[in-house]
């Protein structure tokens, strides 16, 4: 089998798993999260050599314990209004800290190891906490949307194409040399462009919200554009420390689950955060 043809059957089996799983049930959508943190918690630490078994421990305790209390919150409404705003809030700024961490490492010339403290707060912080905020991504004041979760994902398969075409067909501008040759300015805002120009359509005819929340999914877009990218080079820098190509081997032709999900675990905070502020503003 060629490696073309390897890459579009393992990249379709992952979209359709993906999709599915969250249309299906919040069970459905819970488990593939759950075990997508796992595997890339695996890959993580591989990366940067720390032992497993703690670590996924540790991811397991910690998704286990949002699981459950995501249903206590939903079967008691005066637990979930005394608790949720606290929680969502301390979730959102320790991840945060880290990202800005994560940033500093990313434009840091002289990071070439990583002290084993700073190991697992990237554990922590880049990793759990991350795939925590993006199942919550999808609950709103109506329950259980898919929808949402669903467009930013094609929001970031969106900015990610045609980033790639467009760098490819008139990029010359490196973005980031060091760290990723091939990404260039003119490719990254080409990504931008597209993935605004698809937001609307999503927010018109998929997710139909009223007309003055168009808004909404464009400034969603311009983040999924800066943030995925920005995601996207901080695992490259892992991967660059680390002296490997891909994060792992379980997609053939696309690498480890960090490679397919480096940039929606660094966009859904942001998101979370534009959410937080909206509710505040509203």
């Amino acid at each position: 089998m060629n490696e073309t043809l390897k890459r579009s059957i393992s990249g379709a089996v992952y979209i359709i798993l993906l999709i599915a799983s969250i249309l299906y049930s919040t069970d459905s959508f819970f488990a593939l999260f759950g075990a997508f943190l796992l595997i890339a918690t695996y890959e993580f630490c591989n990366l940067v050599q720390i032992n497993k078994v703690i670590p996924i421990l540790l991811a397991a305790a910690s998704f286990g314990l949002f699981y459950m209390i995501s249903f206590a919150t939903s079967s008691s409404p005066l637990f979930e209004f005394r608790f949720s705003k606290t929680f969502d809030l301390t979730l959102l700024f320790s991840t945060l800290f880290v990202f800005i961490k994560c940033m500093h490492f990313l434009f840091d010339n002289k990071a070439i190891k990583i002290d084993s403290f700073s190991k697992y707060v990237y554990l922590i912080g880049y990793i759990i906490l991350p795939f925590i905020i993006i199942t919550k991504i999808p609950f709103g004041k109506d329950g259980y949307n898919p929808k949402i979760l669903i467009s930013i994902f094609i929001l970031i398969w969106t900015n990610d194409t045609f980033a790639y075409i467009v760098g490819k067909s008139i990029g010359k501008t490196k973005l980031f040399e060091r760290i990723s040759p091939k990404k260039t300015i003119e490719g990254f805002v080409g990504g931008v462009f597209f993935a605004v120009v698809v937001s609307y359509f999503i927010s018109k005819y998929y997710i139909e919200i009223a007309e003055g929340n168009i808004y909404i999914w464009i400034v969603i877009a311009i983040i999924v554009g800066v943030f995925g990218t920005i995601g996207d080079l901080i695992e490259s820098k892992f991967k660059r420390v680390a002296g490997v190509k891909d994060s792992g081997k379980i997609m053939p032709g696309h690498g480890g689950v960090l490679d397919r999900l480096d940039s929606v675990i660094f966009v859904a905070p942001i998101v979370f955060l534009f959410y937080q502020i909206l509710n505040y503003v509203s």
